[in-house]
């Protein structure tokens, strides 16, 4: 895992690209290298940072030059073994053991029909001297990022987007539309960027540049086509067996030359890949959170503690557990810039501080148990949109009845909060809605009425264009089952936009590599052949996959009620960060600049004061978007550590 970056036809590329690096320094601190040659009457230079994973030697260092063809290059492949054999049954030397090597010479027999042949996680620049092209590529499901920039017949690209800001001295301006979307779903969708001359390469994509200036665009993978595909295979009643899919995904993911551990929620889906990589790595570290017992208390969190330890103990792993009691006040500047863009999610808390302590333990490489929720329907707004359509058959009067006293109960008093309550209103916000409106207020932020009463007037259009894109995404399909819609659609938009984005960002600001077991190519296949009905039965998610984890996991862990990978968002809003929710309301940048509305803003405030409404998220988004606005307008973004 590594932080690439360079330039192509660039003014000045070779301190652009300079910078660019060494902006990168902390996704990879084992070491860096640079590349420059001549294309046409310009140049190409390529910048790497790297973090040692597999092959500790300097052959695989980068960039990596051989033969006419130069590689920057950040991720893993969890398939090197079977492409080095199949390479070097065809005559191919080999001078190390890294997967970087194995990746550029599969480039040089296969060229872009090689990309569908990899399986892992990776972003790339490949340069070939003779031809003068550079070709830039992503992975499948968007696990990796890479970011771009254009101007003219010129090029530049880095692992983060904060790169691309520091280098054009806070020349580039804030995308409105990206805030608004941001806003919505408290991330920016992976379609948009934060910036906007600035974009992202898609997953499953690449993109060449020519010398003469031509620039070529090519897919090599669809999450559409594979979810149609994984229907046709459901349609003839073939059924894939997930527990050996997943365990054979985890062993992969252990590939590595430096110690490995796991995130240890207690919940499902960390348990199950913590007890499978127990198995090949007897003594294996994981790490889990638990929170100061006043915040546990307030929020009526579950005891997730005692469910790790359990699994700890049952298999043999050396478990470390790390409270989080943190200083909010000076985590969340330091979390807005790390994470690129603004990113409302307080799991990337979570995620920086147990990487940073596996990092201090010597740990580098982590194995996440993220994406399992968004391809077997592990949500709760997965269950709760089908019982939505349950409820639609309740006569009118008696819903309008609930709704009306529903409303009347408070989410919160000054001991403690409802979950209970929150979620039945919660849930009576989007009931009635038709299916791709129900499915995305089940998760976003606001209705569309809410979002236009919050922002800047001549920002209105910019609301039906960011809905109109996610009804586009989601209604992109060919599918007849609602919940594997509802799958494809997190895996489209919520998975790469949100979870992905930060896990990537979070982990690589501790210096450590996280991956993702269950966001595995032949993974991904399996589960869209799993029809709906195998997913969610009854009230529980996740069913296929609870059916394959049960013959290694205990009951009470695999049926035990779903845990969140999140923090006591209501208990640091009412305590640690109220004052600075005053600030920002009051005298904000955002506020002051017009693009939020100080009005609707203090309502929000005062209802959720009062423990009437659960603003807490939306709260907690505007600070995080506060941070970055204020980043992203005063000039080059600086780390403000």
């Amino acid at each position: 895992m590594c932080g690439i970056a360079g330039t192509y036809r660039w003014p000045d590329g070779k301190a652009v690209t300079d910078r660019l690096t060494d902006t990168l320094a902390h996704r990879g601190p084992d070491g860096a290298g640079r590349y420059g040659h001549p294309v046409g009457d310009a140049e190409v230079h390529l910048g790497h940072r790297r973090l040692a994973v597999v092959d500790l030697s300097e052959t695989g260092a980068q960039p990596m030059v051989s033969d006419g063809l130069v590689l920057t290059y950040n991720g893993e492949l969890y398939n090197a073994p079977e492409l080095r054999a199949e390479l070097a049954a065809a005559g191919v030397r080999f001078r190390g053991t890294s997967d970087t090597e194995v990746l550029l010479e599969a480039w040089r027999r296969w060229g872009t029909d090689c990309l569908p042949r990899l399986r892992g996680m990776f972003a790339f620049g490949i340069f070939d001297e003779r031809t003068g092209d550079l070709v830039l590529a992503r992975d499948q499901l968007g696990i990796k990022p890479l970011f771009l920039l254009r101007r003219g017949e010129g090029l530049m690209f880095a692992s983060e987007l904060k790169a691309l800001a520091a280098v054009t001295g806070g020349s580039l301006e804030v995308d409105h539309a990206a805030l608004v979307a941001s806003l919505l779903y408290y991330w920016v969708p992976d379609s948009r960027c934060a910036f906007r001359e600035a974009e992202k390469l898609p997953p499953g994509s690449w993109m060449r540049f020519r010398p003469d200036g031509r620039v070529e665009r090519g897919r090599f993978w669809s999450l559409r086509d594979v979810a149609a595909e994984g229907r046709e295979r459901a349609l003839t009643g073939e059924q894939p067996d997930i527990a050996a899919v997943v365990e054979e995904s985890t062993r992969r993911h252990l590939l590595s030359d430096v110690p490995v551990a796991t995130f240890l929620s207690g919940g499902l889906d960390s348990s199950y890949l913590t007890a499978l990589a127990a198995r090949d790595r007897p003594g294996i570290s994981a790490y889990t959170i638990g929170f100061r017992a006043e915040d546990a208390r307030f929020e009526a969190m579950p005891d997730d503690l005692r469910y790790a330890r359990q699994v700890a103990e049952r298999f043999g792993v050396d478990l470390h557990e790390i409270e989080i009691a943190p200083n909010v006040l000076d985590l969340l500047p330091r979390m807005t810039h790390h994470l690129d863009e603004p990113i409302g999610d307080p799991a990337a808390i979570n995620t920086f501080l147990i990487c940073e302590a596996a990092r201090e333990a010597g740990v580098k490489v982590m194995l996440s148990g993220m994406g399992a929720d968004e391809l077997f329907a592990g949500y709760r707004k997965h269950l709760a949109n089908l019982l939505a359509l349950r409820y639609q058959r309740v006569p009118r009067p008696l819903r309008r009845g609930l709704s009306r006293a529903v409303d009347r109960l408070p989410v919160a008093t000054a001991r403690r909060g409802y979950r209970s309550v929150r979620f039945a209103k919660r849930f009576l916000s989007f009931a009635d809605l038709p299916e791709e409106t129900a499915f995305r207020r089940s998760y976003t932020m606001y209705d569309r009425g809410e979002l236009l009463d919050l922002i800047d007037p001549d920002l209105a259009g910019t609301v039906d264009d960011v809905l109109t894109e996610h009804a586009d995404v989601y209604e992109d399909n060919d599918l007849d089952d609602f919940v594997n819609r509802m799958c494809l659609g997190d895996s489209r938009m919520f998975l790469p936009g949100l979870n992905l984005a930060y896990t990537d960002r979070s982990s690589m600001a501790a210096s450590t590599e996280v991956r993702v077991p269950y966001v595995d190519v032949e993974v991904v296949k399996a589960a869209f052949a799993v029809p709906g009905d195998r997913k969610i039965v009854g009230r529980q998610g996740k069913a296929v996959l609870k059916e394959a984890a049960s013959s290694v996991l205990p009951r009470e862990i695999v049926y035990r009620p779903k845990g969140l990978f999140s923090a006591p968002l209501r208990a640091w809003m009412s305590r640690d960060l109220a004052p600075l929710v005053r600030e920002v309301v009051n005298d904000g940048v955002l506020v002051n600049s017009g693009i939020l509305r100080r009005d609707a803003l203090a309502r929000m405030v005062a209802e959720d004061a009062a423990g009437q409404r659960d603003f807490s998220k939306h709260l907690w988004h505007v600070l995080t978007l506060e941070y970055w606005y204020r980043g992203a307008t005063s000039g080059a973004r600086q780390n403000p550590l």
